[in-house]
């Protein structure tokens, strides 16, 4: 697969956008990096409803999970954003949480009392819950954290993608899968390989957690971030669409962007959660 210049540097525009945005909010505040992750889960959800409507054959029309699911979703990361920052509020954020609560189960109430496809709009909401918010809180944990877990994070997705391209597009001959076929066994390897060379480099200069961590988080990203960009091509695939949306250049919708993040969040959560201490935010 040769190289395609033009598509090749919309994509690295992209990237860098988008990693520009993503390290502008986590190190300008908490609440800027709470407001984005709102926006970036807005936009994912829409799109996610759009593509599992199609999937399912849904009417377009039919959006009230959709707003019951979006309300739930600010609810608990408000939530989380009064636990991690605002500790002093604790008891309200009990209440933000018991609200969430409240709300999904009236829905899901209101699903059974519903003809079939309401019910299944409803499982559709809650698997949006799993594959969209739950990572959202996840990312704003680590950034509680520590800041430079959630900004390597990003990087080294930016990194796989484009060194996974650039290898793929020189020494590429192996289809990876046929969900994907653009993607090559050389490329994947070759982005995997590159982008924890990149993470041991850093480790090793770093003051922060060891070289072993930050090699650990890279292989994290690697895997799972490739399984998040089959498993969102896939849906698109059932839905036969090319793009969840036409946010960015290059790139389609929000879910194209963000498909990496959202799967290889949570593995790097559990990691970070288990073995990384607490830098919290006077790193920075």
């Amino acid at each position: 697969m040769a190289l395609h210049w033009p598509t090749f540097f919309t994509r690295l525009g992209s990237a860098i956008v988008f990693s520009a945005i993503m390290m502008a909010g986590l190190l300008w505040n908490e609440w800027a990096f709470t407001a984005l992750a709102v926006f970036i889960m807005v936009l994912c959800l829409r799109e996610y409803d759009k593509v599992t409507a199609k999937i399912f054959q849904l009417s377009n029309d039919y959006n009230g999970f959709f707003f019951t699911i979006l309300i739930v979703a600010i609810t608990v990361l408000s939530s989380l954003f009064t636990f991690l920052f605002l500790k002093e509020y604790i008891l309200l954020s009990k209440i933000s949480l018991s609200v969430a609560i409240l709300i999904l189960s009236a829905g899901l109430l209101r699903s059974l009392l519903q003809k079939q496809t309401a019910f299944l709009n409803f499982l559709i909401a809650g698997s949006g819950l799993v594959y969209i918010v739950l990572p959202i809180l996840m990312l704003l944990y680590l950034r509680s954290l520590s800041l430079c877990i959630p900004l390597a994070l990003v990087l080294m997705i930016w990194m796989n993608d484009t060194m996974a391209y650039l290898v793929g597009s020189f020494i590429g001959k192996t289809p990876f899968s046929k969900i994907s076929p653009k993607k090559t066994w050389e490329g994947t390897v070759g982005g995997a390989i590159l982008t924890m060379i990149g993470a041991g480099i850093w480790g090793y200069y770093s003051p922060y957690y060891t070289m072993q961590d930050w090699i650990v988080i890279a292989f994290c990203v690697c895997i799972a971030g490739t399984a998040g960009d089959l498993f969102e091509s896939k849906l698109k695939r059932l839905a036969n669409i090319k793009d969840s949306g036409t946010l960015m250049p290059g790139h389609g919708g929000a879910l194209d962007r963000f498909d990496s993040l959202l799967i290889a969040t949570p593995f790097v959560f559990a990691y970070a959660y288990l073995f990384m201490k607490p830098l919290y935010l006077e790193i920075f």
